[in-house]
């Protein structure tokens, strides 16, 4: 079974900018933003909240969040 996405050249309006927003920020569209492709509202809100976390005002720096983030996906046998 495979979850059904959204190319990123067949994006149209709100999901477009997100995905023009992941490539001008990555350079690529993660997975994990295609697999929400179909809802972009709830993609929305789920990247806000990804940037908050990852990026906005904490006691943890930068780089220990982001090492939570990998030591907890490596725990769940998941790709980072």
């Amino acid at each position: 079974m495979r979850i059904r996405t959204v190319d990123v050249d067949a994006a149209t309006g709100r999901l477009k900018k997100i995905y023009d927003a992941s490539l001008k920020r990555a350079g690529y569209v993660a997975s994990i933003v295609r697999v929400m492709s179909l809802n972009p509202r709830v993609l929305q809100s789920s990247l806000r909240m990804y940037l908050d976390l990852m990026m906005g005002p904490s006691p943890l720096t930068r780089m220990q969040r982001e090492l939570l983030a990998t030591s907890v996906s490596v725990f769940n046998e998941c790709e980072y």
